[in-house]
C-alpha cells in the first residue's frame, strides 16, 4: 500500500492477476464507485503475457470511512497479489530461438555457410571491466548468452560463450575489450577445458573498429585443433580472407605409432600491431616469442576496440576458453622476455 502525496491525498492498492476489466467492475463495484479501477497490460513481463495490473484508487477522505470500505476486499486483494505471483511462477519459459541452417557447423552431411546479406543482429554490450580490460559483449548475440571471469591469483580468463563463428560476413562470440589507440601488443596462453569440444571453436585476439556484428577487423584466430589464422575483414560486412597455419610433427606424443603426424599446439600467440600493419607472434614451445608469417595490412582508425574472446562455433551450445598471462601493451615491438 503507498500514499501519494499531493493536494489531494489518495491510498492506492496494487494487485496483479490474470483477469479481465469486466471481471473486476463485477466482483469490485463499489471499488469503482470509491475512486475507479484502472488497468494496464503488462507488456514488460514475459512471463505474465495476459495478466492485467489492478490499481484501485480510494480518496483518503472516504476511505477514512469504514461503511465505504468493501467487506472482505483486502482478503480478496491479497488473493488477487498472490494468483499473480503464482501464474508469473507457473509461466513456461520463452521457446530459444531456432537456429538458421546456414548457421550449424559444419560436418560429414552438413556444410556450413555465410549468413544471409541483411542477417544480423545487434550485439549485448555490458560496461562492465574485468581485469585489465573496459567492457565486455556478446558481438552479435548468440543464441545463448556469454560470460566471462577473472581469476586475480592465477591471471586467467575463462570465457564461456556460444556463437556460430567468427567468419564470413559476420561474428558471434564473447569479447572482453579495451578501447585504444595507436601501436598495439596483445598476449596470451590459449587452453580448451573440455578436450571433446568442436574441432574449429576457436579463441581470438582481435582488434574490431566497433562493436557491431560486422565491423572492420584485424585477429589472431587459435583453434581447437591447432590451426592458427591471422585474418581480416578490410571492409564492414564484407567477407573475412586470412592466412592459416597448421603446424604439426612426426615422433611426437599423441600419435598412433613413431611416424604418425600430430597436431603442435603453440604455447602462446600474439598479435602485433604497427601503424596499418598486423603481424602473428608464436611460442610454440617455450621459446621466445617471433613473428611467424607475414604481416598483413589494414587501416584502423583509433580508438578502436582491442581484447580476447571466444566462440564455440556451435550456435546454441556454451563452450569454454581459458586465456592466461594476458599482456597488453599500447606500443609495438613489445615482444621480448616480457611478453613470453
Amino acid at each position: 500500500m503507498h500514499q501519494s502525496v499531493g493536494e489531494e491525498k489518495k491510498i492506492t492498492v496494487l494487485g496483479a492477476v490474470s483477469i479481465t476489466r469486466a471481471s473486476i467492475s463485477q466482483h469490485f463495484p463499489q471499488a469503482a464507485n470509491l475512486g475507479g479501477i484502472r488497468t494496464a497490460k503488462r507488456d514488460k513481463t514475459p512471463a505474465m503475457n495476459f495478466t492485467v495490473a489492478m490499481l484501485i484508487v480510494f480518496p483518503a477522505k472516504k476511505l477514512a470511512s469504514r461503511a465505504c470500505w468493501p467487506a472482505g476486499l483486502t482478503v480478496a486483494l491479497l488473493q488477487l497479489c498472490s494468483a499473480a505471483h503464482f501464474v508469473q511462477a507457473q509461466a513456461p519459459a520463452p521457446p530459444k530461438p531456432a537456429t538458421p541452417e546456414w548457421a550449424q557447423p559444419g560436418s560429414a552431411a552438413h556444410t556450413q555457410v555465410a549468413p544471409p546479406k541483411d542477417f544480423h543482429r545487434p550485439s549485448r554490450n555490458f560496461d562492465t571491466p574485468i581485469g585489465i580490460f573496459e567492457g565486455q559483449s556478446d558481438i552479435g548475440s548468440a543464441i545463448l548468452p556469454g560470460s566471462a571471469s577473472y581469476d586475480t591469483a592465477t591471471n586467467n580468463y575463462t570465457i564461456n560463450s556460444a556463437g556460430y563463428n567468427v567468419w564470413y560476413t559476420r561474428d558471434e562470440f564473447r569479447f572482453l575489450w579495451k578501447k585504444m589507440s595507436g601501436d598495439i601488443s596483445l598476449a596470451a596462453d590459449i587452453g580448451f577445458p573440455d578436450p571433446n569440444g568442436y574441432g574449429d571453436r576457436k579463441a581470438v585476439l582481435i582488434i574490431r573498429q566497433n562493436l557491431e556484428d560486422d565491423s572492420k577487423e584485424a585477429l589472431i584466430g587459435f583453434h581447437g585443433l591447432g590451426m592458427i589464422q591471422l585474418a581480416q575483414r578490410p571492409e564492414k560486412g564484407e567477407r573475412i580472407k586470412d592466412i592459416e597455419y597448421r603446424i604439426g610433427g612426426r615422433g611426437r606424443p599423441g600419435g598412433a605409432g613413431p611416424d604418425s603426424l600430430v597436431n603442435v599446439m603453440a604455447r602462446r600467440v600474439g598479435i602485433e600491431k604497427h601503424g596499418d600493419s598486423f603481424a602473428l607472434y608464436l611460442s610454440l614451445e617455450g621459446e621466445p616469442m617471433h613473428q611467424f608469417g607475414p604481416p598483413i595490412q589494414l587501416h584502423i582508425e583509433g580508438p578502436f576496440y582491442i581484447g580476447i574472446g571466444f566462440c564455440s562455433h556451435m550456435p546454441d551450445k556454451v563452450d569454454t576458453a581459458v586465456m592466461s598471462n594476458v599482456v597488453l601493451e599500447n606500443s609495438a615491438g613489445k615482444f621480448s622476455e616480457k611478453m613470453r
